[in-house]
């Protein structure tokens, strides 16, 4: 029994340790998103932060500020989206769907 518990203890760091790692790795990732045909791009960090944000001079209308408000809005969730689901699956693939409180 002890043999068995010092495996899954083993197990246990080494899934830890992967699990470091790939969000390490996932932070560092860069993840992009438009919206309004292309006339917003955002790019966002693994670690959620805002690194990049293009905006095309057409899209910029005086009278309208709203529509241009909300196309950041969208590309820049969309980029998180995007980095949530690549750390999400990293996870998944990582503890094999397993919710393990901790460690994420």
């Amino acid at each position: 029994m002890a043999m068995d518990m010092n495996r899954m203890m083993k197990q246990a760091r080494k899934m830890q340790e992967q699990m470091t790692k790939a969000q390490q790795e996932v932070a560092e990732q860069e993840f992009t998103a438009t919206a309004g045909g292309g006339a917003v791009e955002a790019t966002v960090k693994g670690n959620m932060r805002l690194v990049s944000l293009k905006i095309d001079p057409e899209a910029v209308d005086p009278d309208d500020v709203e529509i241009l408000q909300d196309m950041i809005v969208a590309a820049v969730n969309g980029a998180i989206e995007d980095a949530e689901t690549t750390t999400n699956d990293r996870m998944n693939a990582i503890t094999g769907g397993l919710n393990i409180p901790g460690m994420m």
